[in-house]
């Protein structure tokens, strides 16, 4: 049974900031908790951090608002920032005065912004899974065990032997 995770997005449109500088401050908030973003937002020192800031909030509050328009249950303490997106809006042509009554032109760049963010999924948590304990000792491994007692020469050769054992154990269990 796959769940289906719900997305609120915001966006902000013709944003004065070069798509490059916005994703400075973007790739800080991808993939955080959200208020964990919001605060990284609120003390990034950059012209569009308090942009981005009020934009999270705003996908926050339309994240409430949906569901809520929906009767969905959402846990806006699982919400996490999905995505967000820098991407690039029409450049304004200008026109600098020069030396010698000539002009320069530049590009004015703009800026769309695009935050998305959605509810974590159910099946995520903290605890990870270890791995089993090793099974018994193979024979193989005995046998070079029983050589390290009496460690000579040929015992280099035949250490490597369990090691080639043990790369197949683990392709087997991957597989």
């Amino acid at each position: 049974m796959a769940v289906e995770t719900r997305e609120y997005r915001a966006q902000a449109r013709f944003q004065h900031v070069s798509p490059q500088k916005a994703r400075l401050v973007l790739d800080l908030i991808k993939g955080r908790g959200v208020q964990e973003a919001l605060d990284t937002a609120a003390f990034t020192k950059k012209r569009i951090a308090p942009v981005v800031h009020k934009l999270l909030t705003s996908a926050i509050d339309n994240a409430k608002y949906v569901a809520g328009e929906q009767g969905l249950d959402l846990d806006v303490d699982n919400l996490y920032v999905r995505n967000a997106i820098a991407n690039e809006g029409p450049r304004m042509k200008r026109i600098r005065p020069a030396p010698m009554g000539r002009a320069f032109r530049y590009q004015r760049r703009l800026t769309h912004l695009i935050i998305s963010v959605a509810e974590r999924g159910g099946g995520r948590t903290l605890v990870t899974k270890v791995d089993e304990p090793a099974e018994e000792a193979t024979p193989a491994s005995k046998k070079a065990a029983g050589n390290k007692a009496g460690a000579t020469k040929g015992t280099a050769k035949k250490a490597a032997a369990p090691k080639a054992a043990a790369s197949k154990k683990k392709a087997a269990k991957q597989a």
